[in-house]
């Protein structure tokens, strides 16, 4: 059974061919089963039911699956790849160079439980169990441990391991197959003025301010206007606005078309200068500032961006009558997912929609998600993702 929409009241599954609500098989007017159009536009109203209301801000929250492009042949590689796919590549890329330690070498050293590689029949392959994010937490504390004749390399091996993070993070916004510059396009029209979509994300790539700009958003990044953009995190608050000349008194008109942005983790058009935190082409920016994926990230949560990043991203979780969505977020990070939680209990006033491509997940976060469900608070979970039909669903609804 798979489950395509559950919230307080409805859970929409399939099962086999046939479509259930609440466990019951959902029939046309004769009394037939439906089929999928039919099914997609019942999980289109509920949806519509849940968003569009008068909120007064609306969060959008990106995790990495947004970037990620499912075809038939697989994950397309041009574009996001799964933290198990870079994990994967790091191990076959270690492999090739004499002057790095190879991943289960680097295991071995620093003490990591789990086997990197498991065998099946003839072949070797990267171990489920393995965990990228938590073997680099490991690595991470081994440093200072690691013995002078092992040090060079040991180095070259980290070095190679964040080269590889940053190479794979790092691709261009194509129209054509990725759909973020029309999901940015559809959930801005559920704000009202002087209110401006706020999108949050944990990835360092560009997409989301390449897509904007090809459909001519001006995107807030927290980054002055200035000729060399550098990090004042005041930026979020101001908002573009021009007189409008009458007789009788002056009025002002907002500049539509405009989203805050908020890069949790770093951007690979971050780098640190001498006059501060400047934001460059990424071409230009030889250190990215970037969170990688390790248990340490949390600590460098409260260092300069990302505090005022967190802090920001806090506040308007706090704020009344908002909408929250996520896409691409499995809510395996607890730091993000605890500030989100907390939100929910706190604030009477949110609504969560939580999209993913999979919304029966058995992470801790996830399941404390399904019992605030379970309780009555202002969440859903709908099957979507960015690259495929979560457009579609946040669209407006029309009923024939």
């Amino acid at each position: 059974m798979t489950e395509y929409f559950v919230s307080a009241n409805s859970r929409y599954t399939k099962e086999k061919d046939r479509y259930l609500k609440n466990g019951e098989a959902i029939t046309n007017s004769d009394g037939n089963k439906i089929d999928e159009t039919i099914f997609k536009k019942i999980i289109k109203k509920e949806t519509a039911n849940f968003i569009h209301q008068n909120y007064n801000n609306v969060i959008v929250l990106v995790g990495a699956g947004a970037s990620v492009l499912c075809t038939e042949d697989g994950i397309d590689t041009r574009f996001g790849k799964t933290v198990a796919m870079l994990a994967g590549l790091i191990n076959a890329e270690l492999k090739r160079h004499t002057s790095c330690f190879t991943l289960q070498e680097l295991s071995n050293r620093c003490k990591y439980p789990i086997s990197v590689e498991i065998t099946e029949g003839a072949e070797s392959k990267l171990n489920p169990m393995f965990n990228l994010e938590d073997f680099l937490s490991d690595l991470l504390s081994f440093e200072k441990y690691v013995s002078e004749s092992d040090r060079k390399k040991y180095s070259s091996s980290k070095n190679k391991i964040f080269e590889l993070i940053v190479e794979n993070t790092s691709y261009e916004y194509d129209n054509n197959c990725l759909k973020h510059s029309a999901f940015i396009n559809t959930v801005s029209h559920l704000v009202r003025t002087p209110s401006k979509l706020t999108m949050v994300t944990t990835n360092y790539d560009t997409l989301i301010e390449d897509a904007a700009d090809s459909i001519e958003y001006t995107v807030i990044d927290g980054f002055t206007f200035t000729h060399r953009p550098h990090f004042d995190s005041d930026m979020f608050e101001w908002n573009l606005v021009k007189d409008i000349e009458n007789i009788k008194t002056r009025e002002m008109e907002y500049k539509k078309n405009i989203i805050n942005l908020l890069k949790l983790h770093g951007s690979l058009t971050w780098e640190r200068g001498e006059k501060g935190i400047l934001r460059k082409e990424k071409g230009d920016v030889k250190n990215p500032i970037m969170i990688f994926p390790s248990a340490n990230k949390y600590m460098q949560s409260y260092q300069e961006p990302y505090f005022e990043l967190f802090t920001k991203f806090q506040e308007l979780l706090k704020r009344p009558n908002t909408l929250f969505i996520t896409t691409g977020f499995s809510f395996a990070d607890n730091h993000i997912s605890q500030m989100i939680i907390q939100a929910i209990l706190h604030n009477k006033s949110l609504a969560t929609l939580i999209s993913d491509f999979n919304i029966t997940q058995n992470n801790p976060n996830w399941k404390k998600l399904e019992e605030l469900l379970r309780h009555n608070y202002k969440i859903a979970f709908l099957k979507s993702t960015m690259n495929t039909d979560l457009t579609d669903y946040i669209g407006e609804y029309y009923d024939d």
